[in-house]
């Protein structure tokens, strides 16, 4: 199947802010379907390509911030099941 030369093949990102592994980027082409803005965190893996991919599409802004400011949050949302909230 040809691709479309209007559109790009992979969405254009600006990093927003970077927490170890993880990035949390804004999705610069367009907006999400409802007019909102489209924020993603993503993972950076070695295994088997390295680079980051996409883990999560986040709801709204506030769900940005929430994972900025508490990164166990950020692990919670990841699929990978990384340990988070973890007692003494």
């Amino acid at each position: 199947m040809p691709l479309n030369p209007q559109q790009p093949p992979y969405p254009e990102y600006t990093p927003i802010l970077t927490q170890g592994m993880y990035r949390f980027v804004y999705v610069t082409d367009k907006p999400l379907p409802n007019g909102s803005p489209d924020f993603r965190i993503q993972k950076w893996y070695d295994y088997p390509k390295q680079g980051y991919k996409d883990i999560y599409h986040l709801d709204n802004q506030q769900q940005l911030y929430t994972c900025i400011e508490d990164a166990e949050y950020t692990k919670w949302l990841d699929p990978d099941g990384v340990p988070c909230y973890v007692k003494d």
